[in-house]
């Protein structure tokens, strides 16, 4: 057994990361799937691991304390995305389908519990067979697994992965199809325009006065970037005392909620003022690391012989939230306006809401490819799958966690 300390774990998940990646080039249909690299690549790892462990061999013992920093750290980058005035440039599109996606969030939880009932179990199984992996994708539901598996969920991080990969294929493939007989049916077109490409934030190098205390050596570009990650360690330096005084009077919740809620707090304040010089693009490529090395960190040490006996609930599950989606679809083509965008916007809420907002904008550029350019969507779909719902998510699973336990 090779015994691995922090570093080296942390280094191993790197190499497994890479592995994803190599994955995704060598096989293309994972790419368009969407299939995250570090959920290939960690999938593959705990797969080996499995296949020693049923011939009495321990491969690895890893040192997972930096699993939790880096998940805190992804959803406090979610936390700075969460913009009032980003809501309202979308105006009342963007609410109603936040509302769309929430109510439906919701209906998930129903039908998750629904199935968990009919087949015996507790009830917090069906919550992570709904939203917790649904709406929320891998990372929500690997981030609440240790919740459920303190609450008497045996398996939950397995049980996460298995129901986020599934809806994440689901979600590619159904959306497409399913929002191009919409538009086919009622004989809708694209606008003429097409989207205009989204604005380069960059670093702006003329108007930080701090930039004239650097040194030669150094850039604007460090510069801005130095303060957004400090802004991001105090957030979650904030955020770990709020969560701790929300827990001391008796709430269950995951340890990345008072981070998001204190990025948030920050991102509007910095709206208003402009103090912190938060940039969404640096905040962003963080996000995208800390994501995808949590995300290979929590799949590679995976315990997949937990899902023995639990094929059939989570196959029963998936396909009930399946048609619950498809039942959405034609609610959402009304409600958004029964126009060319609105079918378009169909598409991308199957994605996010059976995977994540990447499969929402894989199937709506498919749609836009074939049928013509869809500006709206692309402006109201990602706003709400990528920001939004995901606040809502963590407050609803966050309630009913402690409603169940």
């Amino acid at each position: 057994m090779l015994k691995l300390n922090l570093v080296n774990t942390l280094a191993f998940a790197g190499l497994v990361l890479m592995l994803g990646y190599l994955l995704r080039r060598v096989f293309p249909v994972f790419t368009r799937l969407n299939l995250p690299a570090p959920v290939l690549g960690g999938l593959l790892v705990s797969l080996v691991i499995l296949v020693a462990r049923g011939r009495d061999v321990t491969l690895f013992e890893f040192d997972t304390t930096l699993q939790t920093p880096l998940m805190i750290a992804f959803f406090t980058t979610i936390g700075f995305g969460a913009s009032l005035s980003m809501l309202r440039i979308g105006g009342p599109q963007v609410l109603l389908f936040f509302v769309l996606a929430a109510v439906f969030a919701v209906l998930q939880n129903v039908v998750g519990i629904g199935v968990a009932l009919l087949f015996g179990l507790d009830p917090l199984f069906g919550l992570l067979a709904g939203s917790v992996t649904l709406t929320g994708g891998p990372g929500t539901g690997l981030a609440f697994a240790p919740l459920f598996e303190q609450a008497g969920v045996q398996g939950a991080a397995s049980i996460a992965l298995a129901m986020a990969m599934a809806g994440i294929v689901c979600g590619a493939l159904i959306g497409g199809p399913v929002s191009g007989w919409l538009i086919q049916r009622n004989r809708l077109q694209g606008t003429a325009v097409p989207p205009p490409p989204p604005p380069d934030e960059g670093f702006d190098t003329t108007t930080d006065v701090a930039t004239k205390d650097l040194g030669e050596d150094e850039s604007a570009e460090t510069w801005a970037v130095m303060k957004n990650v400090v802004l991001l360690l105090v957030a979650m330096a904030l955020g770990s005392w709020l969560s701790q005084w929300i827990q001391a009077r008796g709430v269950t919740l995951p340890p990345y909620i008072g981070a998001m809620l204190v990025a948030a707090v920050l991102r509007n304040l910095d709206d208003l003022t402009g103090w912190f010089g938060l940039s969404m693009r640096i905040q962003d490529t963080i996000g995208a690391i800390t994501l995808s090395l949590f995300l290979a960190l929590a799949l590679m040490t995976l315990k997949l012989w937990e899902l023995a006996g639990l094929a059939l609930p989570l196959l029963v599950a998936l396909l009930a939230q399946i048609v619950l989606i498809l039942v959405s679809v034609p609610l959402v083509f009304r409600a958004m306006g029964r126009d060319y965008e609105s079918a378009v916007m169909g598409g991308g809420f199957v994605g996010f809401m059976l995977g994540t907002t990447a499969n929402a904008m894989a199937v709506m550029r498919t749609l836009v490819e074939r049928f013509g350019p869809a500006p709206r969507a692309f402006l109201v779909a990602p706003m709400v799958g990528a920001f939004f719902i995901d606040f809502a998510n963590g407050a609803l699973v966050t309630a009913l966690v402690n409603l169940l336990e």
